[in-house]
This record gives structure tokens, C-alpha cells and sequence, in this order.
């Protein structure tokens, strides 16, 4: 009887996995791609579920490069046959991996449909015993795999049986969060599951079962338009069998070279819905609530009420925003966990700009960081989020209170002390390692008056004196207290005082 030849593709770079996909009619000559892999660490769980006969793979790559990928393989599964993928300048390092025992190297810049086929079959010939099944047309699935993967194709006269009815839809199954999802075959037995249970189903329909990557299988459902609300009852009781599962259900389409462009367009984007809709076993556009719309958060409004210390105020508009934002599910799920990871690293950063002790939040922010981008919904983020929170209004109220006020009094004895040098918020800022801005809001939050007004009063009350006391020329007094510019000097001593400086010494003269 015979098979086909499993092999197993595990290269770094999305289109070269496609495109070598594509080269060949696999199943027509005898081979079929069981799996692909991005790194070798990744291909040694997939051998683990795909039993591949060939692994077929690229050299340079992240976590685990080809050659040890091949030493490895060589090591723990000594019957699997193993062709290199290599550029030209990669042959020195390639050589490394015939010592292990490698069948084959193909040049990345000459591989094309001959070469690699020709690989193939040298790999084929060194298996022990093995008997080749030759398929003289494409199946069904690997046709649908090729729409999926981008590609045209026809539908010759000889399959179109297998697809007798006037109706497709798809259905996708996301298995992320299944227990077994790990172990060996398990999208192959779901898949034959469904098929048993189509099987036994009370009206004609048939489906094809295919897997589209690691997370996701694909079930194309062909059927006749009366049997429509028979096929919805059957799917549903189906998905209610298992709250590990997550399906999504196309809308109805006839021309089944669009299942490419209704998986992508339609079907992938309802399973991303999952993130916010985790308690729906079943997602179909019809069912779900209307897109709601919220606005962008805005992260200078929320930075400068942390910096005026208004603390509540900062936190009660976050909790609104990310609140409204969860429940706008059509915002993509990796910018959505972003906006959360760098609201934590910003509030991180300016804690510390305000001179909070921020050592435990900084360690535990890359916690934070790493269990949102595992969170498998929303509110499971939202959870983080108030986690990290509480945590901030601890540090926040690990300071004492006299302590802020204790800053405060040191920062005015120190320009009463200075005020006749040329004092600046930036260098009286540098003076008490603050932030220049963050000074100037902690100034004017814990004083009646902004850090310009408090040195501009204590210049003035010190004018005030000078000119009582000794008969030195306004201007000389004016520099005396501080100011370069004498005009500025009087403009800023009629504002506090209400009269220049010549008709405050003539007032006092004659009292």
C-alpha cells in the first residue's frame, strides 16, 4: 500500500517556508509537508507530534541554529534523514554538519523546484524499508493549503466531487488554551474526531479538515443552503463539548477558491476576537455585539496629573480608558497588551523621576511585562494592570507625608539663601537631583505659588530692605537681589508691591 513521505520544514523566514511549500506537487510525488518551524527548538516539539521521515532545514537561525538542531536529531532520532539549507557563504559551517550525518545541502539562492526535489528523493532512498505511495492528483487539503498560503490554483474536473454541495463556510478552531495541545497527534485526532461526528450527523454535508499552523486547524464545510440552521445546531452543540476549544464560524460563500482570502479577511480576525470574548465557545459575526469605539489614551494628559501628584485623578482616568478599551475588540491584541506594558514602564520611570524608592517595581516590571504577553484575555491584562497599581499607591505611600514637606522647606531655605546668584529651575533642580519639570510641578502643588513667584517674592521682600535700609542706587539694587536686568527688576517690584521701586523709597521717606 505504501505512504507518503513526511517531511519537516524549519526555517527563520516566513516567505522561504512558502515558497518552498509550493515548489513541488508534494502528495503527487510522494511527499507530504507535515509541519514547519521557525527555530530548531520549535522543530524538536513538532518531530515529537509529526514523526517526519526529513527535515528539511535552513543553518542560521535564532535560539537553535541548524547545526545543532542536526546534532541533536542525529542524537535522539537517528532514522530521520536531514537536508541543509545554505548560502554561499555558509559551506564551512555546513561541512560541520556531515559529520553527523546529514543526506544533503542545497544552495538558498539556487533552490528551486528540480534541486530540491532531487534531495528529496536521495533522502527517500536512504530510509530503511520504506514504500513510497505515489498520489497522481493534489488532494483536497493540500489545494486548500495552497489558497491558504496565498497561491492560485484550479480545482481540476477529477476532485470536484469531493465538494458536491452549493455552500462553503468555515470553521476555525483555535487551541491555544487546550491541555493537550502539547502532545503528539492532537490536531490529527481532533480532526478525526469532527470527521467521526460529521460522519453520524442527521443531513449531507462533508468537511476538510486541515491544519493551518500550530495553534489553529481549518474545516472547510461544504453543504446545501436549506441545511443552513441544521449545520448551525450541529456546530454548536460540537463547540459546547469543550471550554478549552475556541471556534470561529465564516459566513456563507460559494466560490471555494476564496477560502484563502475568508480565512484571512474573516475567520482569523473572529479568533483574535477571543481575547475579549473568552467566555464565547463559538464566535460568528452575527452573534457578536456592535464594534464599539473608544478613544486613544492619552498618555501626556495622564503623566501630568502623576506629576502634580493628583495621584487619584491619574488612576481613576486610566481605569476608564483601559475599561472602555476592552471592550473594543476589533483593536488589534498585540498593540492592545503594548499600550498596558509601556503604561507600566512609563509610570515606573516617573516614580522615579519624583525621587520615589522604585528598586522592587523595576525588578517587577518585567514580570508584568512577560504574563501580559501571555494573558489570554483582556481582563486577564486588566487584572495585571490593577495588580501593578496597587503596588505603585504602596511605593507612593511609603513616603511619609513631613518627608514631602521636608523637601519642600529645604528647596525654599535654599533660594532665600541664593536668591542674589542667578538662580534657575534647571540648576536649583540639578541641585536636589530633580527632574527640572518634575520640580516645577511639585513646587507649585505643595506652595500657593509657582517656583518663578516664590523667587521673585523673596528678591523683591529683600529689596524691600535695601531700600529702607541704605541709600545705594536702585540700580545697584536690583543686581544686588538678583536680577540682571533692571527694567524686568521694577516691572516685578510694581507688580508685588503696587509702585516702582523710586515712589516705594519716596512713600517711605516721607511717612
Amino acid at each position: 500500500m505504501g505512504e507518503l513521505c513526511r517531511v519537516l520544514i524549519v526555517d527563520d523566514e516566513l516567505l522561504i517556508r512558502q515558497g518552498i511549500k509550493h515548489y513541488i506537487n508534494w502528495e503527487q510525488e510522494g511527499f507530504a509537508v507535515v509541519g514547519e518551524a521557525s527555530n530548531g527548538q520549535e522543530a524538536l516539539a513538532l518531530i515529537e507530534q509529526t514523526n517526519p521521515h526529513i527535515v528539511l532545514t535552513d543553518m542560521v537561525m535564532p535560539i537553535m541554529d541548524g547545526e545543532e538542531l542536526t546534532k541533536t536529531i542525529k542524537s535522539h532520532y537517528p532514522h530521520i534523514e536531514i537536508i541543509i539549507l545554505s548560502n554561499f557563504g555558509d559551506f564551512d559551517y555546513v561541512r560541520s554538519t556531515f559529520q553527523s550525518g546529514v543526506v544533503d545541502y542545497i544552495l538558498k539562492p539556487k533552490l528551486d523546484a528540480k534541486g530540491l526535489l532531487s534531495a528529496l528523493q536521495k533522502a527517500m532512498m536512504r530510509i530503511p524499508g520504506f514504500q513510497l505511495m505515489q498520489e497522481k492528483e493534489q488532494s483536497l487539503s493540500q489545494i486548500i493549503g495552497k489558497l491558504l498560503s496565498g497561491y492560485e490554483v484550479e480545482l481540476e474536473q477529477a476532485q470536484r466531487h469531493l465538494l458536491p454541495h452549493s455552500r462553503l463556510r468555515v470553521l476555525g478552531v483555535d487551541v491555544k488554551l487546550h491541555s493537550e495541545k502539547g502532545s503528539a497527534d492532537f490536531l490529527q485526532r481532533l480532526k478525526k474526531k469532527w470527521e467521526a461526528r460529521l460522519q453520524g450527523g442527521e443531513f449531507v454535508f462533508s468537511a476538510h479538515p486541515v491544519s493551518y499552523d500550530q495553534n489553529t486547524a481549518i474545516i472547510l464545510l461544504n453543504y446545501e443552503h436549506e441545511n443552513d440552521a441544521n449545520l448551525l445546531s450541529f456546530i454548536e452543540r460540537m463547540t459546547a463539548e469543550s471550554t478549552e476549544l475556541c471556534y470561529a464560524l465564516s459566513e456563507p460563500f460559494v466560490d471555494f477558491l476564496e477560502v484563502g482570502k475568508v480565512v484571512k479577511e474573516e475567520l482569523l480576525k473572529l479568533l483574535q476576537y477571543r481575547f475579549y470574548f473568552p467566555e464565547k465557545a463559538l464566535l460568528m459575526k452575527q452573534t457578536l455585539p456592535p464594534a464599539s469605539q473608544a478613544d486613544d489614551f492619552q498618555m501626556e494628559r495622564f503623566t501630568e496629573d502623576f506629576k502634580r501628584r493628583d495621584f487619584d485623578v491619574a488612576f481613576d482616568y486610566l481605569d476608564k480608558e483601559m475599561s472602555n478599551l476592552s471592550g473594543c475588540y476589533t483593536k488589534d491584541v498585540f498593540e492592545f497588551k503594548s499600550l498596558l506594558g509601556n503604561i507600566i514602564f512609563h509610570t515606573t520611570v516617573l516614580l522615579s523621576q519624583m525621587n520615589y524608592d522604585v528598586k522592587e517595581l523595576e525588578k517587577a516590571r518585567y514580570s508584568y511585562f512577560q504574563a501580559i504577553d501571555k494573558a489570554s484575555s483582556a481582563q486577564e491584562t486588566l487584572q495585571l494592570l490593577q495588580q501593578f497599581i496597587e503596588e505603585v499607591r504602596a511605593c507612593i505611600e511609603a513616603v511619609p507625608a513631613y518627608q514631602e514637606d521636608l523637601n519642600l522647606k529645604e528647596i525654599m531655605q535654599y533660594i532665600r539663601e541664593h536668591y542674589a546668584e542667578p538662580l534657575t529651575l534647571k540648576e536649583v533642580a540639578k541641585h536636589f537631583h530633580f527632574n527640572p519639570s518634575y520640580l516645577s510641578n511639585y513646587f507649585s502643588s505643595h506652595n500657593d505659588e509657582g517656583f518663578i513667584e516664590y523667587v521673585n517674592r523673596v528678591r523683591i521682600e529683600e529689596a524691600t530692605k535695601l531700600l529702607l535700609a541704605n541709600t545705594a542706587p536702585i540700580s545697584e539694587i536690583s543686581s544686588m537681589v538678583g536680577y540682571s536686568d533692571h527694567s524686568y527688576f521694577c516691572k516685578v517690584f510694581k507688580k508685588i508691591q503696587g509702585s516702582s521701586p523710586s515712589q516705594f523709597r519716596r512713600q517711605q521717606i516721607f511717612k
